[in-house]
């Protein structure tokens, strides 16, 4: 078992960054490909940013790619998504997700999500 939860969503202008974490709880929770996605009101969700479990790969959605950068620090159980230049589109709950099953963008291979954070970027 393993417990997801996100912080540092919050409001910003447009042009501006900020950095996602994702706490992991759960023995081995390191073991886990580890993944982010968002869900605009009214949309599904969509993929963002997957890494795998030791960060060596990361995989990114064409629409984030050069502006998100996913990161990992297995010491610490905790997952990064630094996003920079930010755009009114990102707006967004954000969520972690882990799968065992390696860096994929398919939300169905994931096994355990957390709570979400909300993202609004203003224009």
């Amino acid at each position: 078992q393993v417990q997801l939860v996100e912080s540092g969503g919050g409001l910003v202008q447009a042009g501006g960054s900020l950095r996602l974490s994702c706490a992991a709880s759960g023995r081995t929770a390191s073991s886990y490909a580890m993944g982010w996605f968002r869900q605009a009101p009214g949309k599904e969700r969509e993929f963002v940013a997957a890494t795998s479990w030791s960060g060596g790969s990361t995989y990114y959605a064409d629409s984030v790619k050069g502006r998100f950068t996913i990161s990992r620090d297995n010491a610490k159980n905790t997952v990064y998504l630094q996003m920079n230049i930010l755009k009114p589109e990102d707006t967004a709950v954000y969520y972690c997700a882990a799968t065992l099953v390696g860096s994929t963008a398919n939300p169905n291979r994931y096994d355990y999500w957390g709570q979400g954070t909300q993202v609004t970027v203003s224009s």
